[in-house]
């Protein structure tokens, strides 16, 4: 997640409209006084340095700033941008409280990392961070490849780009499950481009979707030359300061001809899987409401059965001994009453009449 200095005027820069070297100046004290507030703060933190990051983290979490420093200093290239020189710091919060103080109040609450590219600073969480909020590793790639992006295009790339190529620099291809579960997909269809941006402060479900379509289309963008990918489109966009024209230079579409590509490859890739997952949904909520119905219909269908049955095999038994007390009985002998019949129990069978025997003169 990419922070606005002025939005966050607790311990960081709030000079992002003032430029040349004044602005540079001031940005340069208010990080200082940003760094002196935080070690006094908690002045357990060590740092860690090397040519162009500098980690600062509690001794709980120095094993995990180690790993980091080391991811950062081995993977220090971004897809499309030149190598990045600007000095990044780098702030492991030691805890969620001192995290949100660090932020300030007007980062979402769902956030794991922020970069300040105004301050040349990145706050992100350290050992104690749950795991929803993803790979540490992963979540400062992110966030370098915003301090990479801003130092190559300054203020240039939207809300949505932003996002979406931090994402993509990060290797975060599950959020593309996010589009596979999404059903909005197939009732709404995908956004324009532009739309983008006001997913990203509409609640966390909503900022999810985004950064999953954001990413999506930053992909989509690089695939439009396997070859090079965004290698030719970002020096176009910052000698032009036009999208339009970097659009049109490097991959020879327009920014129209991209968006409806991008909807149109989205929807089709991901508007099935999302219909498929919610009628399983609908199907297994079908299945708990009337499930418990039939159950109870099957229960009381047997139960019915069962008495029949019972019923049967009684009546039969009462015809069977009132057949044979009538054989010992001799033919002289009255018949037997018959006994009464079960209700639902059948009429037991009539024995066929026996030709009488020619009696001897």
């Amino acid at each position: 997640m990419r922070g606005d200095a002025r939005d966050r005027r607790r311990g960081w820069c709030a000079a992002a409209l003032i430029r040349g070297v004044v602005g540079t100046l001031l940005c340069v004290l208010a990080s200082h006084e940003a760094r002196a507030q935080r070690n006094a703060a908690h002045p357990g933190m060590s740092r860690l340095d090397s040519l162009r990051f500098t980690i600062s983290a509690v001794p709980r979490d120095e094993r995990l700033a180690r790993t980091l420093l080391a991811r950062a200093v081995a993977r220090d290239t971004f897809p499309g941008l030149p190598r990045p020189r600007e000095h990044v710091e780098i702030v492991i919060a030691p805890d969620a409280e001192r995290f949100r103080e660090w932020i300030g109040p007007s980062a979402p609450e769902w956030g794991a990392a922020i970069a300040i590219p105004e301050n040349h600073t990145i706050v992100m969480q350290g050992s104690r961070a749950g795991a929803r909020d993803g790979d540490p590793a992963v979540t400062l790639r992110h966030e370098l490849a915003h301090m990479a992006l801003h130092e190559a295009l300054g203020d240039l790339p939207p809300r949505w780009f932003d996002e979406g190529y931090a994402s993509f620099a990060a290797g975060e291809w599950g959020r593309d499950d996010v589009l596979a579960a999404n059903v909005a997909l197939v009732l709404r269809g995908v956004p324009a481009l532009d739309e983008l941006d006001a997913l990203f402060s509409g609640g966390e479900a909503r900022a999810q979707r985004g950064y999953a379509l954001a990413h999506r289309a930053i992909a989509e963008l690089a695939g439009l030359d396997p070859a090079r990918g965004l290698s030719l489109f970002f020096p176009y966009w910052r000698d032009s300061r036009s999208f339009e024209q970097a659009m049109r230079r490097a991959f020879g579409v327009t920014s129209t001809e991209f968006e409806h590509r991008w909807q149109t490859v989205t929807r089709r890739r991901y508007g099935a899987l999302a219909l498929v997952a919610d009628l399983s949904l609908a199907s297994v909520l079908l299945l708990v409401l009337v499930g418990p119905l039939w159950i109870s219909r099957v229960r009381r269908d047997r139960r019915r059965l069962a008495g029949m049955l019972a019923a049967e095999r009684a009546q039969e038994l009462r015809d069977r001994e009132s057949a044979i007390a009538a054989f010992l009985a001799g033919p002289d002998a009255p018949p037997a009453p018959h006994a009464p019949r079960a209700p639902g129990a059948p009429h037991a069978p009539r024995a066929p009449d026996l030709p009488h025997a020619p009696e001897a003169e």
